[in-house]
């Protein structure tokens, strides 16, 4: 018997042919397979790589925000400390009121300083009003420079430095004449603490220098001389 075989002009499909068209299809699905693939793993990169850098964005946010925290907690510190060494050492003749007292230079600096200090802070300045009443003294003060020596959440110590100069009524012709001292170096640690989320200066001293108090500048001498150390619990810190 003799088997009849195809030819390519009958249009029946030989087993090469058919064998080819199942590979190209073949391949076909494998690189859509593939294309997918790629596409979910470089989905699956995206959106990891957006998590952790969002993630280390947020870190770095929370580190960053935290070190402005402490900054602006430093400053809040000098500038409480620098208002309180001017307010302290600002007052003259024009303050005084008719009972020889100074009520706005005792509310200014109360606003800066603790209920404890402030009960010491009324029972010497008193020796500044008499002094004021008596030799019409004036004094004005300049800060140079404030800096945080220790900070923790509730308590401060900084140090600040500058100069203060004190006037006297002069002997000449014109009544408000005034004769002004050399002005007179301080550098002072102000210790503070934090009330009701406030800073407030609780205590101060001198470091080094002719320090800064409100005892009669004019006890030790002519004006001009270095002011009196005021009394306290610690001895200032010999100068380096």
């Amino acid at each position: 018997m003799t088997v009849e075989q195809s030819s390519p002009e009958d249009g029946t499909p030989s087993a090469a042919s058919a064998s080819r068209g199942f590979r190209l299809g073949l391949t076909v699905a494998l690189v859509l397979v593939l294309v997918g693939s790629l596409a979910w793993t470089g989905y699956l990169v995206a959106t990891r790589t957006s998590g952790a850098t969002g993630n280390l964005a947020e870190r770095v946010g929370t580190v960053l925000t935290g070190d402005n925290v402490v900054a602006a907690e430093r400053e809040r510190v000098m500038d409480v400390a620098s208002q309180f060494m001017l307010r302290v050492n600002s007052y003259g003749p024009d303050d005084l009121a008719e009972d020889g007292t100074m009520p706005e230079y005792r509310e200014s600096v109360a606003e800066l300083i603790t209920p404890a200090f402030r009960a010491d802070f009324d029972t010497q300045v008193g020796t500044a009003e008499q002094t004021v009443v008596q030799a019409q003294l004036g004094r004005e003060a300049e800060v140079y420079g404030t800096g945080v020596s220790t900070m923790d959440a509730d308590s401060a110590t900084a140090l600040v430095a500058g100069a203060f100069t004190n006037t006297y009524p002069g002997n000449g012709r014109q009544a408000d004449e005034r004769v002004e001292s050399e002005p007179a170096s301080f550098r002072v640690r102000v210790t503070l603490v934090k009330v009701a989320g406030e800073w407030l200066v609780d205590d101060f001293a001198p470091v080094t220098g002719a320090g800064v108090s409100l005892e009669d500048p004019a006890a030790s001498g002519a004006p001009g001389d270095d002011p009196a150390v005021p009394p306290t619990d610690e001895a200032p810190e010999e100068q380096q």
